[in-house]
């Protein structure tokens, strides 16, 4: 049996934006706190190397809450609805990398940890951005969506839906450093994991979650789309 196709994308520019991570932070660049942040971001060039892992793969069954993809089931009634007249998906990893944690190993300030966070929040952006240029310029997917397990209320498409992905993707722990938890969280913490597929309406899933307070919300709940997509 031939091995599956898989792409890595790793040579992504990324520079962080001082000014940017400065104001999420709510800091004065000429204050201690943001020269010291600014310090922090300065180390940061160079060392992170934001990666995606991904396939373009067809698919081959689906079930009445199921679609088999390259032989892997996977269950959501949501991923079947929109993928019910898709022929080709693409799913993928993508990462800040593993280079950031070593810069602060040992060291117990929380606040200068999570401006770390917020350089490799801005690295994983780089990531997704150069993907999605890539579908674009290579594979002519101008319009698309993306769905990721766990995203959205927890029955949309549960996490546990991670491992399955991660077996259509090969050793992605070899090939780009990312660690699949037993609760099925990603290491490093600033990675996502889902499947993009060409559409012609946009679906962002936080149209299918409940919880307000979320602080990632792109998009405001709508009912009259989970009686559509969830069908309950």
């Amino acid at each position: 049996m031939s091995k599956p196709f898989i792409m890595l994308l790793d040579n992504i520019s990324f520079t962080p934006d001082i000014p940017a991570l400065l104001q999420r932070l709510q800091l004065d660049p000429d204050d201690d706190s943001g020269v010291e942040v600014t310090e922090l971001a300065g180390q940061t060039v160079g060392v992170g190397r934001p990666k995606v892992l991904f396939r373009e793969v067809s698919i081959n069954g689906r079930g009445e809450e199921t679609v088999t993809i390259d032989g892997i089931i996977f269950t959501s009634r949501v991923l079947r609805s929109n993928l019910a007249e898709v022929e080709r998906v693409f799913p993928f990893v993508a990462t800040c990398g593993t280079e950031y944690d070593a810069l602060l190993a040992g060291s117990d300030d929380e606040f200068l940890r999570y401006a770390l966070d917020c350089v490799k929040e801005q690295a994983l952006q780089a990531a997704t951005a150069r993907f999605r240029g890539h579908l674009e310029a290579s594979y002519g997917l101008l319009k698309k969506s993306a769905m990721h397990p766990g995203s959205g209320d927890a029955d949309v498409w549960p996490i546990q839906e991670q491992a399955p992905l991660f077996n259509l993707l090969g050793d992605v722990t070899g090939q780009i450093g990312v660690v699949l938890s037993d609760t099925f969280l990603m290491h490093p913490n600033k990675t996502i994991s889902g499947i993009f597929f060409p559409t012609e309406v946009d679906f962002i899933t936080c149209r299918l979650c409940h919880r307000a307070d979320c602080p990632n919300r792109r998009a405001a709940f709508d009912g009259r789309l989970w009686e559509e997509k969830h069908g309950k």
